[in-house]
């Protein structure tokens, strides 16, 4: 592994990444856009040629698990959470006291993590969405009593190269993930329903797509710009009988504040399950 390495508040920091999927992926480019040199950073793969595509696309270094384990300041977990258990004995014995690990991993407690690292103290729970892919993601963090200043600024600065991040209590992390681990699916979901209509109203699928996708996308920056809240914007779009009244009158009827809340709910519990 590279001994280069960027200096973070007087420290060098090497980063370690273990699961290069498409959200561990997201995260090298993060790590990169936040300045740490691609030199600095090594990744575990399970495919040759998925080591070769991201030393192109990245620069970075490629490393055996024991060799990044060892080598690491920061060791970042992006694989599934069903591997972990299988993961954590097979690195705890290279693992340096004073390494930050950020787990990626839903439903994954930092209690749980640290004693099946042997009782490690320095951890960061992160839950991300799927927006992080662009740089536009919304990620909670919670991290443990033995983290240090420097190590919470470095998890700080990387997250803020993802989008926006907040950091939470643990206990609320399963909340997080049901409303916004989960929540770029909801509006997926709610796109797909819109396409649907429109073409049943005898639109084109493609000027269907068109239409509720920019909608969408123009409503979101409208939210976030206009600093208006939610209920302010409906309120000013919605005439009084009129046809957005309509429309909006049909979804409370079919109580969608319900549908979404226990959608939501479902979500966290099933992030809850996951950390048995």
């Amino acid at each position: 592994m590279a001994n280069q390495g960027r200096v973070l508040d007087g420290n060098l920091f090497r980063v370690g990444i273990i699961g290069a999927g498409v959200m561990g992926e997201a995260f090298i480019a993060a790590l990169i856009r936040s300045g740490i040199h691609p030199s600095s950073i090594t990744a575990v793969v399970r495919r040759q040629e998925r080591g070769t595509e991201l030393k192109e696309k990245y620069g970075i270094n490629i490393a055996e698990l024991s060799e990044v384990t060892k080598d690491s300041d920061v060791l970042l977990l992006g694989i599934k959470p069903q591997g972990l258990s299988e993961l954590m004995p097979e690195i705890t014995p290279y693992l340096p006291a004073h390494t930050l690990v950020i787990s990626l991993l839903a439903g994954k407690t930092i209690d749980g993590i640290s004693t099946g690292l042997g009782n490690h103290g320095c951890i960061a729970r992160v839950m991300p969405n799927t927006p992080t892919l662009i740089g536009k993601g919304m990620a909670g963090y919670s991290l443990s009593g033995g983290v240090t200043t420097e190590q919470r600024t470095f998890v700080q600065k990387l997250l803020a190269a993802t989008g926006k991040a907040i950091e939470i209590p643990e206990n609320l992390q399963n909340a997080l993930t049901g409303t916004s681990g989960s929540g770029p699916a909801y509006f997926f979901r709610f796109i797909e329903a819109m396409v649907d209509g429109a073409v049943e109203m005898g639109l084109s699928r493609e000027d269907a797509t068109t239409l509720s996708i920019q909608t969408i996308v123009g409503a979101a920056a409208l939210l976030d710009e206009s600093g208006d809240t939610p209920t302010k914007l409906r309120e000013k779009v919605t005439s009084l009988k009129g046809a957005t009244a309509e429309a909006l009158a049909v979804f409370d009827n079919s109580g969608i504040s319900k549908i979404v809340s226990d959608a939501m709910a479902a979500s966290a519990r099933r992030a809850g399950e996951l950390a048995q």
